[in-house]
């Protein structure tokens, strides 16, 4: 029998500071036992101590969220995915088989569409397993990095494109259906009038303008666009995968936005050789148009960029 409010003691004496609504213990234990409940749901074959799971997510908390009422973070939080991640780190049997069906299973799928050369495919398989599993002198397994914040599928794909990347073998041009989808995203369609003119006037020079100029961003760049605006991944959500803040990760898009803006709109300006006013006109509507894209994304997530990554 589970002593009364185990987990509420377990988890306020590793909390890194105090807790919002610490002074009703008997409530932080209900909602910590649900939310063990709810984390173990799909892994029935994976048993991981109560008191075990409440220690690991009470050290993945923020001073700063901690400051705000627990239930409301506890939601914000992929308590499965979680949950799995934390079993494997205590080598319970069936976690890494759960994982790697699961997850890491997954991984040449998520990579398809960088069209790596199969050895070099393997290859990185074969890292991303050694990375998020075996530690080294200097560090522990990646995958105790694991916050909660965001699923762990997509948490794992940046960490498998990244090291994509530095193993080689991907394309130097972006496959054309990728460089359009991510044009798609960054440049929804509007009901500005003027902008449907030039649309329609100068579709092709327009679309060319703007598919150059996302393929003139860095991979880095373009990857990071793809995982915001295609895979729909927040800032807070890449923060930490990327480990840097949520303001930093806000800024590098933005930088990129700013990037494709700006050869655009040198591309056009030395291809159609409209007249001054003419151009002015062009650009302005180019410009709307682009927020209406950009911004509607970007501004959703400003509100929250002093928040910080783990």
């Amino acid at each position: 029998m589970v002593e009364p409010f185990t987990l509420a003691t377990t988890f306020l004496n590793n909390a890194p500071s105090r807790v919002t609504g610490a002074d009703d213990v008997a409530a932080l234990e209900a909602l910590l036992r649900r939310a063990w409940d709810t984390a173990r749901a799909p892994w029935p074959r994976v048993a991981v101590p109560p008191e075990v799971f409440v220690r690991h997510l009470s050290l993945k908390l923020s001073s700063t969220e901690l400051a705000g009422p627990v239930a409301g973070l506890l939601e914000q939080l992929v308590l499965p995915d979680l949950y799995l991640a934390c079993a494997c780190g205590q080598e319970v049997p069936g976690a890494l088989q759960a994982l790697e069906h699961h997850y890491l299973g997954k991984v040449p799928q998520l990579l398809g569409y960088l069209r790596l050369p199969e050895p070099i495919l393997d290859d990185v398989c074969q890292l991303v397993r050694i990375h998020l599993l075996v530690g080294t002198a200097e560090s522990r397994p990646r995958l105790m990095e694991y916050t909660g914040r965001g699923a762990l599928l997509s948490w794992l794909r940046v960490i498998a494109v990244r090291m994509a990347l530095k193993q080689g073998g991907v394309a130097r041009e972006v496959p054309e259906e990728n460089v359009l989808t991510i044009v798609e995203a960054l440049s929804e369609p509007g009901t500005n009038a003027e902008l449907d003119l030039i649309k329609r006037r100068y579709h092709r020079e327009f679309r060319q303008a703007v598919r150059e100029a996302v393929i003139s961003l860095t991979r880095d760049q373009r990857h990071l666009l793809r995982l915001h605006f295609i895979d729909r991944l927040s800032t807070t959500e890449m923060g930490p995968l990327f480990r840097v803040n949520q303001s930093t990760i806000s800024r590098w898009i933005k930088s990129a936005r700013h990037t494709v803006f700006e050869g655009t709109k040198s591309r056009l300006k030395e291809r159609l050789r409209l007249s001054s006013g003419e151009f002015d006109s062009l650009l302005a509507a180019i410009e709307s148009h682009f927020d209406e894209g950009f911004s509607q994304v970007l501004d959703d997530d400003d509100d929250d960029d002093d928040d910080e990554g783990t």
